[in-house]
């Protein structure tokens, strides 16, 4: 997607109107679209603000929960859009794009996920108010916006094997095979260079929030009224975690509470933060299904372009194909620095460790095959699956679950970190009377 045309797309539908208007064209001059917020290279425009507020609010409604008050949803939303066009900015400039037949492919998993064909997801659209086409379109900057954090924001990620054996040596290590945790969050941000008055400002209205759930307040209309965190027009849902998977000292004391319980305010790097334990699930050791795989990663760069790495994926998959030595061919053009030495052997992995584009072109393949080229947020990818086997947790294993959790921690600390440095360094100017205090 373009970001540029942003601005196109929102006045087209007033351009269409007022063919329509005909002699009414002054009055239709009085609705015209404006600017509420200037981002870097690029705007937000009334008329998306408007249309994600009406789609937060039928969400909500349709949650049967109490709408805020329009004001409200506004600075919240505005701001979660102001957030959204500078990591689109960011897709932009890196030449992150969607083909089509990727976008096709979401949203016909997206119906499927609901039980739906693509028709009946489209007609349940249309039943709610919603336009299939926008739709697309917020499917289309999600997937974008999810490529940019999985580049900028894992690339921040380092973990070492003595973490790893640090962690399996816990309480916390030993316990992460058995519970989860579904959990909800209101976030009362700080900025990074805070001063003790609006530090402390920000633990009065954390503490203020805490009373108001005590007294029975609505978690998640608090969370879309007063939370700064990237999922408050959610309602601070947060999905499911494993403990071991949350910074202290949340890990050890919510593994404690009881389900509909919440934490006091704590502070983190980001701000006090409130936390409701929504439900709990898993118990006991279970096998689980791994895969033997090896594969060559091609990815696109300055001087070879998304077609181009395309085109050399396809070539290699023909050369094997044709009888060449796999091995090989990922010894000299797999650019996995940690596998290609080793002939693009990923050894036994368990497949929930891996992207979603690679696992599910995985679970796919039959073993002994050669999958066709595909793409994932690294490059295109050729794979071949050598074996598969259901297996107890053994050390390998467990380690391997240990790398993933302590990555998913530290993802959730960095992206949230990276979030507040890519807005402190944009140049945004709110012109949303009323929002003043949205900008940070």
């Amino acid at each position: 997607m373009n970001v540029k045309t942003k601005l196109s797309d929102c006045l087209r539908p007033l351009m269409l109107g007022a063919l329509f208007l005909g002699t009414a064209a002054s009055a239709a001059v009085q609705s015209i679209d404006k600017v509420v917020a200037i981002v870097d290279n690029d705007v937000v425009m009334q008329s998306q603000l408007d249309q994600r507020v009406e789609e937060v609010q039928k969400t909500i409604a349709k949650r049967g929960a109490e709408v805020p008050p329009s004001s409200v949803l506004e600075q919240q939303v505005l701001e979660r859009l102001i957030v959204e066009n500078l990591q689109l900015q960011i897709g932009e400039r890196s030449g992150i794009r969607i083909t089509d037949e990727e976008l096709n492919q979401a949203v016909g998993t997206i119906a499927q996920r609901n039980n739906m064909t693509v028709d009946q997801f489209r007609a349940a659209l249309a039943h709610d108010g919603l336009s299939y086409d926008d739709a697309r379109d917020q499917i289309r900057r999600e997937m974008i916006i999810s490529r940019v954090r999985q580049r900028r924001v894992a690339e921040r990620i380092q973990i070492s094997e003595q973490e790893v054996k640090n962690f399996l040596a816990s309480d916390l290590g030993k316990m992460q095979l058995s519970e989860e945790l579904h959990l909800a969050n209101i976030l009362i941000p700080t900025p990074e260079s805070a001063n003790s008055e609006a530090i402390q400002s920000a633990a009065r209205q954390a503490m203020d929030v805490y009373q108001q759930l005590k007294q029975g307040a609505d978690f998640a209309q608090l969370a879309i009224a007063k939370s700064g965190s990237d999922n408050a027009l959610e309602g601070g849902d947060m999905g499911w975690r494993k403990a071991a998977q949350l910074p202290p000292p949340f890990d050890r004391e919510l593994s404690a509470m009881s389900v509909g319980d919440i934490t006091q305010p704590a502070r983190t790097p980001g701000g006090f933060i409130i936390l409701k334990l929504l439900e709990k699930r898993g118990g006991g050791n279970q096998t689980r299904d791994e895969v033997h795989v090896r594969h060559i990663l091609i990815k696109p760069s300055e001087i070879r372009s998304e077609a181009e790495t395309k085109r050399l994926a396809e070539a290699l998959y023909t050369r094997i194909q044709a009888g060449e030595d796999f091995g090989e061919l990922a010894k000299t053009y797999s650019e996995d620095p940690g596998s290609a030495l080793n002939g693009g052997d990923l050894n036994w992995i368990d497949p929930n460790a891996l992207v979603p584009e690679f696992r599910t072109v995985m679970n796919n393949t039959p073993q002994g095959q050669l999958s066709k080229p595909f793409k994932s947020p690294y490059g295109w990818h050729v794979l071949e699956v050598l074996g598969r086997r259901a297996t107890d947790s053994t050390t390998q294993a467990r380690e391997q679950q240990a790398m993933t959790v302590l990555r998913n921690r530290k993802y959730d600390e960095e992206l949230q970190t990276w979030l507040r440095q890519i807005r402190d360094e944009a140049y945004v100017e709110i012109k949303l009377p009323g929002a003043d205090q949205a900008q940070k």
